[in-house]
């Protein structure tokens, strides 16, 4: 069976909430960890997330 050409990644918030967003990313076209801004309710504000493995 082929190996799957998109992987599961958290993106966890650089406020230091502890919330987390999970979603796939392409390997082949995003070789670089992503950073977006995104809404964190614990803080509620549009705070940076960054990319961490998922366990």
């Amino acid at each position: 069976m082929a190996k799957s050409g998109r992987e599961l990644i958290k993106l966890e918030s650089t406020a230091g909430t502890g919330f987390y967003y999970v979603t796939d990313k392409n390997r082949r076209t995003q070789t670089g960890k992503i950073e977006k801004k995104k809404y964190d309710p614990k803080v509620r504000k549009h705070v940076l997330f960054v990319e961490k493995k998922l366990k």
